[in-house]
């Protein structure tokens, strides 16, 4: 049973991971284009340039869309999850201590989901995994034509 179980980790992983991702791209597109309802219920996106509302919908549209696709995940999860501390820290939890109390529980719950994926990658159908396979394959050709020395 525990072998079933671990030869389908990469592939939940992979959905965890778009799953997470479009989420958090659905946040920075409600903030930048004004999609989904936008900020303010009217379609209204964040000031250009206005701290930190506009920087945090950049990280999540992009980092969101990096992690969905798994391209570039650690790198994109790992700023994804400090921006994400950084919300709670400093938004939510000077509210109150507990973040039922501060709503920050999905400043939390993201902040942790895109650190394990920092330690995890992308696991199946992402596309750092394509790039990996290439990489790796043409290593293999070139480590065949080299000459071995005699």
């Amino acid at each position: 049973m525990t072998g079933r179980l671990n030869s389908a980790q990469p592939y939940v992983l992979g959905m965890f991971r778009i799953v997470v991702g479009l989420l958090f791209a659905c946040h920075g597109a409600v903030s930048l284009l004004g999609l989904l309802g936008g900020v303010d219920g009217n379609g209204g996106t964040a000031e250009t340039g206005a701290w930190p509302g506009w920087y945090a919908g950049l990280i999540e549209l992009v980092g969101g869309t990096l992690v969905l696709l798994g391209l570039g995940t650690r790198a994109a999860a790992f700023v994804s999850s400090g921006a994400m501390a950084y919300a709670y820290f400093k938004v939510h939890q000077p509210q109150a201590l507990w973040p039922i109390e501060n709503n920050g529980e999905g400043a939390a719950l993201y902040c942790w989901a895109m650190f394990l994926l920092v330690f995890t990658g992308s696991g199946a159908f992402g596309l750092d995994r394509l790039f990996t396979r290439h990489a790796s394959a043409d290593g293999e050709r070139r480590t065949e034509r080299t000459p071995v020395a005699a």
